[in-house]
Parts: C-alpha cells; sequence; structure tokens
C-alpha cells in the first residue's frame, strides 16, 4: 500500500466515525439514533478490519469505492443501512438458454457496488 492509500484509507475510516459520531436517527428516537450509531462504527470497524490485508490497488480502490457509495447512500436516504435489491431467481437472460452457472455470474456482475461485501442471503 502506497503512502498516498494509506491516507486516503485512514481518512474515510476517520470521516465513517465523525459521521456516526454526529448521527442522527430519522425518526428521531434517541434509542433509535443510539442503534444506528452503533450499527456504523460496527460495520466500519469490521469491514476494514475484514480488508486490512489487502495489497492489490485494484481491490483497495473497489473497497474505496464501496464505502464511499455507501456513506453517500447513507447521507441521502438518511438511513446507515444497506439497501436491499431483489434479482428473482434466473432473471438474467443469458445468450444460450438460462444456465446456472451462467446466471450465478451475471448476479455477481449485476450486484450493486455498495453491497459488494455482503454475501448473498
Amino acid at each position: 500500500m502506497t503512502a498516498s492509500t494509506r491516507s486516503t484509507v485512514l481518512s474515510l475510516y476517520m470521516r465513517v466515525f465523525r459521521i456516526a459520531r454526529t448521527w442522527q436517527a430519522q425518526s428521531g428516537v434517541k434509542s433509535d439514533t443510539d442503534t444506528e450509531r452503533e450499527y456504523v462504527v460496527q460495520e466500519a470497524r469490521t469491514l476494514f478490519r475484514q480488508n486490512q490485508q489487502l495489497t492489490d490497488q485494484e481491490s483497495i480502490k473497489k473497497c474505496l469505492e464501496e464505502c464511499e457509495a455507501r456513506i453517500e447512500i447513507a447521507l441521502h436516504y438518511r438511513n446507515p443501512y444497506p439497501r436491499a435489491t431483489y434479482l428473482p431467481p434466473l432473471g438474467l437472460a443469458t445468450q444460450k438458454g438460462r444456465k446456472l452457472r451462467a446466471q450465478q455470474r451475471l448476479r455477481k456482475q449485476a450486484k450493486p457496488i455498495y453491497l459488494q461485501s455482503h454475501d448473498d442471503t
């Protein structure tokens, strides 16, 4: 990791914690605010620790883009939780019929950037 990449990651990490410190729930209820603040802090710690061993510049760039996207979506919608997406099973058309392996590849490609770190459930 280069020095500029390291400083970018650290500034983004601190930005997330600043947002968490000043976060206000949309409902205005103190318990909701506390729950959402705790979620933001735990999610940031988990994902940054999970990715701290990355050395490939492309994967680091993707993680930074995901973090930026999640921050912008959370601030815009006033909801810190990732927005759900729904793709029906075998709903993406392939060129030659609907093969399972091709469907899995298409589903992975269709996953929004802000959900890249989350497993399919």
